[in-house]
């Protein structure tokens, strides 16, 4: 430990309340960019700075800078949106953005390509349907998961109501979004964080909300989980996880991923207090040297799992019980209509990548849009790329039906089991951090892992499939049965052995592959896997069974 903070911690500190200099920034008409402080003041306000890396070297070529532009994405606990609202980013993705709505793994909506001069418009109109970007990005809590499963409707309302109000909670005080963005007032004197302080964490920090058995969530993936205890169809509490994480750095074994570990029982009245200390203990006990050991994985394997929860308990007032029984049987979402209560009911849409784009044949964006201007219901985002059309009437299902028929929306019903359940990370072109593409690379592969699996008759076969740029987690790569992790410009690290309930990491099998080697690999291991397999086990299953890999118990 050099004691010496990192050089984020002192943008943080010298941001004055995350204003720095973005008022000046944006100010600048000279370049499409902000100032290079700025660029880590303004995830706290829910935007990264990005450029288009297809056209960067011919624009270097040209002595431009890079065509800069600036990804939004919205904060919306539990990715609940209006049919007012889905109709405002649908605008503002015309006007602004890139003719796309990305629905992403956070249950958020981004937009790309929004242009420096487009940010304060861009936003006004997010806030005049009740829409922010406040803390979708930064060292901070960020948008909070929640179960999007439909079947428990009552039960999913309670947890959602659990769900806003952490949100609620854990937003950050300052009025400084306000000010740049909105045209509010200037603060006078001082300000404070109660909860983060004038830093904010050291790193960022992810929450979710689950309800058994489906874990669409992905709750060990997060810093802070709630797994809902319920009996007789009521909540009786949760079992509280921390620690988890994804991100980490090739090369690198002192970055790792790593799966939450539960603390215990609590009842739905301690839910705030338990939040906020496993937050502020966060705060006071990370990293704050070294960015890649900040996230509370590494602080919690610092300091040991039973010293991080007897402080919790010290600063939350509440003892934890013992952890209840509970199960996951998937991690996927189940698509087309299911019932729901009082007489809704509820149809799961197929976005791939969740890129809600037009293309011949299937007008996704435009049907899209026609749906909720009739829609009288809500719309859920899915931590799965998909979208729920929820809370349909009886008397409104038909007409549902047509425009879903009539605009593609309908594609997925001629998928694959493993096409449906695929995830991908944006990744190039935008992604600064990308090595390999992702979103755009993922039906072409999808397909060519079809071919294998139908050569072998397992072509209805539900298997787990992710791919993402980088090591940096975005796609949660690391809780699927194949999962593919960016190294270089088509070169892959192979990991295969996770289970399909987000229970069980996989584990790298193979490293810098490119596509032929990644079939070549895969072909004879789904062949082995045919003639192998035990009546109904998954690929995962079956790797770790045979120790492929070597997969934690």
């Amino acid at each position: 430990m050099t004691n010496k903070l990192s050089d984020v911690e002192r943008i943080k500190t010298e941001s004055r309340y995350l204003r720095g200099r973005l008022i000046d920034s944006l100010a600048d008409d000279i370049t499409g960019a902000i100032h290079p402080d700025d660029t880590q003041v303004i995830k706290f306000h829910g935007s990264y700075q990005q450029d288009d890396r297809d056209i960067r070297a011919e624009r270097q070529e040209q002595k431009l800078e890079p065509l800069y532009s600036f990804m939004l994405r919205v904060r919306m606990p539990g990715g609940v949106a209006t049919p007012t609202q889905w109709l405002a980013m649908d605008e503002l993705a015309r006007t602004y953005g890139n003719n796309t709505l990305k629905l992403t793994t956070r249950q958020a909506f981004q937009l790309h390509g929004v242009l420096k001069r487009n940010l304060k418009s861009t936003i006004q109109k997010m806030n005049s349907v009740a829409l922010d970007t406040i803390a979708a990005c930064g060292d901070i809590n960020r948008n909070i998961l929640c179960s999007a499963t439909p079947e428990q409707s009552m039960v999913w309302q309670r947890v959602y109501e659990d769900v806003k109000a952490v949100a609620e909670l854990l937003l950050p005080k300052t009025r400084a979004y306000h000010e740049i963005w909105l045209d509010g007032e200037k603060v006078e004197g001082s300000e404070s964080e109660p909860i983060y302080g004038a830093t904010y964490l050291p790193r960022k920090f992810k929450t979710a909300f689950v309800v058994p058995p489906v874990n669409d969530v992905d709750v060990f993936a997060h810093d802070m989980g709630f797994i809902a205890v319920v009996e007789n169809g009521e909540l009786l509490g949760y079992n509280v996880t921390v620690g988890g994480g994804l991100g980490s750095t090739h090369g690198d074994k002192t970055t790792y991923p790593r799966l939450a570990s539960t603390l215990g029982f609590i009842t739905p009245d301690k839910v705030l207090a338990v939040a906020e200390h496993i937050v502020t203990v966060q705060r006071d006990w990370g990293n704050r040297e070294t960015r890649k050991w900040a996230r509370l994985k590494y602080t919690i394997d610092r300091v040991g799992i039973d010293a991080f929860k007897a402080e919790v308990e010290k600063r939350a007032n509440v003892v934890f019980a013992p952890t209840r029984e509970f199960s996951f049987d998937t991690n996927t979402d189940r698509f087309g209509w299911t019932e729901g209560v009082n007489g809704t009911h509820h149809l799961t849409l197929r976005i791939e990548g969740g890129r809600v784009i037009d293309r011949p044949g299937e007008l996704w964006l435009t049907g899209l849009r026609e749906i909720a201007k009739v829609h009288r219901g809500d719309f859920r985002l899915t931590a799965n790329q998909n979208l729920v059309i929820a809370n349909v009437p009886s008397t409104q299902r038909a007409a549902i039906d047509a425009l879903v028929l009539r605009y593609g929306l309908n594609a997925y019903a001629t998928f694959s089991e493993l096409r449906q359940r695929a995830i991908a990370c944006v990744a190039l072109p935008t992604c600064s951090l990308a090595f390999a593409e992702a979103e755009r690379y993922l039906p072409e592969f999808s397909q060519k892992i079809e071919a294998l699996l139908q050569k072998n008759g397992l072509l209805h076969l539900p298997l787990h499939l992710r791919i993402t740029g980088c090591p940096n987690g975005c796609g949660r790569p690391w809780l699927s049965e194949i999962g593919l992790i960016g190294k270089a410009p088509g070169k892959y690290n192979l990991y295969l052995g996770g289970d399909q309930a987000g229970t069980r990491f996989n584990v790298l099998y193979k490293e810098t592959l490119d596509e032929q080697q990644i079939l070549t690999e895969l072909d004879g291991l789904i062949a082995r896997f045919a003639r192998e397999r035990k009546p109904q086990e998954s690929f995962g299953d079956w790797v770790a069974r045979n120790e492929i890999v070597t997969v934690a118990a």
